[in-house]
Formats: structure tokens, sequence, C-alpha cells
């Protein structure tokens, strides 16, 4: 933890280590005022990433130790910012403590299905804290924490339509269809009793599944009087057991895995934002779900060429908060309380023989130093770069279509991207997930957006045309391929500039390929000599804290970093 924690400061400039003899040498030093000199041995890389050497740290410190030692000499941070720091960096420790006892070799992992697999993730490669999950206990996170891999059953909830909404897709207009396909009879005839019970009619009422904690600690203090008055009614569990995703708040069905995941909102701090589910997203997520599908089966290279994989938020339901959704100054965490989102799984996407794997578990290195990624090319048969292109070649193609045609582009990191597999471990396409959260459009109007609805339209955010490509920069090769690149070096035998050569060809490969679209390669140019340099440790250490604020947060920028993808 402390060399990710030198490296990535070091990469978004809030320490600046120089060199310690020769410049080719590959060491360094990082004087504290005040204090010791660190030094180590680190290699350079794309974006001016650090890769720090572990062993090679004198003298030997923890990250806790270095925090409080260089808080405010070094760092800069204020005192509220260093306690709260020091907390999540335990926590993430302590996670990650439990995640190291009991790891498993790449070739165990490479034989895990997505639902297991999730459990044994890492977590953000960037972000240092990035378990933190404030607001959580160790009894809560033992039993909560995706590293616990515990699938449990969660209860359910009748919510008074005067305070609940409900929305659909198409096929999901009204939320019978949804309950029918997602409850027993014997459990819908249940939670109708229950209703029933507190003298009130069940088709006043709408259902969705809620987290144990988040009743606890939020719903049932902030929704008393609803509670008093029967318009918060609680039910009883469904039945089916659910397992935490890498995100926390998203459940994946594991007593029926064609069953759709659940995404809950979830009060705790955790990777810079509170985890709720802000009301105006998760009334558009199907509006959303809709209108991308519907570019994707309209498009033929889309649908039938790559193939790619939209997890659709079919439906959601939303409950406000009489006070708090009337208040827009009060911290956003308060907006976002409860309420659902259904989001399709995997399974009946994928083809016999074909297994999906997050984006992230690609970086898994076991207690061995050897990675998964290197397990897949061996099982694979095929030549490192060959295998290589094949996984460009999966990823690429629909992300820079959506972008250039549509003017629409995901943040493809590596949570929210799957990697489908063919039976040889060959990647073959890419599947996205979080479109509410994660898909922004051209501020600038293009022809394309004519049929975008107006529902779509105001929930989604948008950027000028030169920001939008930071999306796939900062999501997929900042935020993925900045840590693949050298492990790919170190284990595969494939130079970090090839790597990066092979994904500028494949971008090419593209623009060769839709040459009528070459207006819009300019306007979203992703092979510029430079790019803004996107901070998410800066964030939460200089820029937001940990003080509260109406609206979420967003990363902050510091300066610009050279684009390996600029030339060959």
């Amino acid at each position: 933890m402390f060399a990710k924690l030198l490296g990535e400061f070091a990469y978004e400039g809030i320490l600046t280590p120089r060199p310690d003899g020769p410049e080719d040498s590959g060491r360094y030093v990082l004087p504290v005022p005040g204090g010791s000199s660190y030094r180590f041995r680190a290699r350079r890389g794309a974006y001016g990433h650090w890769r720090i050497d572990p062993a090679s740290l004198e003298p030997a410190a923890d990250p806790l130790a270095f925090v409080a030692q260089a808080h405010d000499t070094l760092l800069g941070l204020s005192g509220d910012t260093t306690g709260h720091l020091i907390r999540e960096l335990t926590a993430t420790l302590a996670a990650d403590v439990a995640l190291a006892a009991d790891a498993l070799s790449a070739a165990g992992l490479a034989d895990l299905g997505h639902a297991d697999l999730e459990g044994h993730q890492t977590g953000h490669p960037w972000l240092v804290a990035n378990k933190g999950r404030l607001g959580f206990s160790a009894a809560d996170a033992a039993r909560w924490a995706p590293e616990a891999r515990t699938p449990r059953p969660l209860p359910w909830l009748a919510v008074h339509r005067n305070l609940a909404r409900y929305r659909g897709v198409p096929g999901l207009a009204g939320p019978e269809r949804l309950y029918a396909e997602e409850l027993t009879p014997v459990t819908r005839e249940a939670f109708a009793r229950t209703v029933v019970q507190a003298g009130r009619d069940p088709g006043h009422y709408l259902w969705l599944p809620v987290h144990p904690w988040q009743w606890d600690e939020t719903i049932a203090p902030l929704y008393a009087p609803q509670i008093a008055e029967s318009l918060l009614i609680p039910l009883p569990t469904d039945g089916d057991l659910r397992l935490p995703q890498q995100s926390i708040r998203t459940f994946l069905n594991v007593s029926r895995p064609h069953a759709r995941s659940v995404k809950l909102p979830l009060s705790v701090l955790n990777t810079l934002v509170w985890r709720g589910l802000p009301t105006e997203r998760t009334l558009a997520a199907p509006a959303v779900t809709g209108w991308m599908q519907g570019v994707r089966e309209a498009d033929p290279f889309l649908a039938e060429e790559t193939r790619v994989i939209l997890l659709g938020e079919t439906a959601s339901v939303t409950v406000e908060h009489p006070l708090y959704d009337r208040l827009p100054t009060v911290p956003y965490q308060y907006r976002e309380l409860l309420g659902c989102i259904w989001r399709e799984p995997i399974g009946p996407y994928l083809d016999p023989g074909e297994r999906a794997r997050t984006l992230a578990a690609l970086l898994y290195t076991d207690p061995e130093g050897r990675s998964l990624t290197a397990e897949l090319v061996r099982r694979s048969g095929l030549e490192p770069r060959a295998w290589l292109e094949r996984l460009f070649g999966a990823l690429l193609p629909p992300l820079l279509h959506f972008l250039y045609r549509y003017g629409t582009v995901f943040s493809p990191h590596g949570e929210n991207a799957l990697v489908v597999f063919d039976e040889r471990e060959t990647p073959v396409r890419l599947a996205v997930k979080d479109f509410v959260d994660d898909v922004n459009l051209s501020a600038q109007p293009l022809p394309e957006f004519d049929g975008v609805p107006e529902e779509v339209r105001q929930v989604l955010l948008t950027e000028p045309p030169g920001f939008l490509t930071q999306f796939i920069h900062s999501g997929l090769f900042v935020g993925v391929f900045r840590y693949l690149a050298p492990l790919c070096e170190e284990e595969l035998g494939v130079p970090e500039s090839d790597f990066w050569s092979l994904v500028r060809a494949e971008i090419l490969a593209h623009q060769r390929r839709f040459p009528e679209l070459k207006a819009r390669f300019e306007a979203f140019d992703l092979l510029t000599p430079r790019i803004e340099r996107l901070c998410l440790n800066r964030n939460r250490l200089h820029l937001d804290g940990y003080r509260d604020r109406p609206e979420r947060p967003h990363a902050a920028v510091e300066g610009t970093v050279p684009n390996p993808l600029h030339l060959p």
C-alpha cells in the first residue's frame, strides 16, 4: 500500500520524488521536511505513471505512519482530512489483509464464475484508500463487503405510491410484470398479506428490496414518521440469496443467476462519494436503457458485428423523502436514501462456452506474482501480442463507435466494463453496465441527438467534445491500461511501447473503417499530444476532502500528461 500511495500521489503531482543518482538509474528519493527521506526504485511509464518496487523502499515504513508524519509539511492536509484519511487507509489495509489471507492463484481465479470472481478483486487500482467504506463497522464489513463472499437474503419494503414512483422499459411498463418475473407467487401473496395486516390496500404500494444496513442506519431513523403512518411497511425476504459485487451496493442473485441484479442505495462513503441512488437518475435509468439499447439494435456494426452487450437498467423504484428531496442545499447523501434499480444479468447474453470477467480482474496478481492476464494468455495458446490485439479488438470498436457516431461515451472503468471470453480464453466482445451514472453526451449538438428522449437529455451529463474523450482516457487507458501495460511487459515480454502502439493501431483501424466520420475523429481527438491529468486522490486530499456538499464531487484536474497514443 505504501508503494501504491507514493506512486499514485507522485502521478497526481501531490508528491515530487527526485532522482537519487543518475537519471537512468531508476532510483528516487523523497525528502520529508523535518523527518527522514524515503528511497526507492521505480519505473516510469505512460501518462507519467510510477511503478514503485515495494521491496526497494528504505526505510521500511507503512502508509499510516507516513501520512501522520507528512500530512502538514509535505502533503498539505488539514487536520480533519488527515484524521479521516488515516481511518480510510486503515480500513482499506484491513480489507487487503483479509483478501490476502485466502488469495487464490491466478489459475484458481481463472476457473471462477463471474459472481464468485467479484469477491476476490482488490479494488480500484488508482485510488489508494479504495475500501474505506466510512460508515461500516468491522462487523458490517465482515458481513456485507464483497471480500466476505457470503450470499445473504435481502428484506423487502412496501412503500406507498404517494412516496414511491415506478419506471420501466416498454416491456416492463407496469410493476406487475416485474414482480411476476422477480418474485414467486408465494412471495407476492406473503407481501400482499403483510400490507393487508397493516390495514392497508396492497394496490396502493410498490415493493422493493432494501439493504439491511441501510434500513437500520438510515431508513428506520429518517423515515420514522412515514413508518409510523404505514407509508413504509417492512416485508419479509423473498428468500433469494444475493452476493455483493465490487460496488458494494449491487447484488447478484446467486439463487437464480438469470434473475436481475439489484442496485440499492448505501449511505457509505467509499471511493470519493456516498453510495446512494440519486432520485432523478434512478427515475431515468429505464429510459436511458431504452435509448441506449435502441441505438445498438438499429446499428448493424454494434448489434451484429461487435455484438456489444449493454446490461440494461430495466426497472426502478424511487422513494422520495418528504423533507430532504425538497431541500437542494442539504448534503446530497440525504437525497439518495431509498430506491432500487433492477439490472439485467450477464448470463442470458452469453453464448455457450463464453465467460465474462470484469476488466479489473485482468490486473489481479496472485501471491506468487503471476497475473490472471498471463494465465489467460497461456490458456488461449496465442502469442501475447496476438492476445492483446484480440483484447483491444473486443473493447475499443464499440466504445469508439458510440463516441464517433453518436457523440456518446461510457466511462469504461474496471468495475463496469466486462470482457467476454470464448472457450479458449480469447477476448471476443465487450459488455457494459451502469449507464445512467457513467454515460455522457457531447455538449455540441449532433444530428444523432434528434432521437434522444427529453427525459434522457435532462439527466445525462454533457461535456465539450474535447473533454468527452477523457472518459475513455481516464476510465480505460489511465484507469486500467496504465497498470496492465507494465504488467504485460514484465510477464508477457511485450514492451510497454508496443502495448500502446497496439492500442493506437486499433483506433486508427476503426477510423479507416468509417472515413465518413473524419470530422468526428478530429472533434473527439483521442490522439492529441497531451491530455488533462484527472486526479482522484487529489480530490480527496485537497479539493473536497470529507466535507458535506449539496452535489456529488467530480475528479480534480491538475495540469496535463503526455498521451502515449499520440505517436506510434
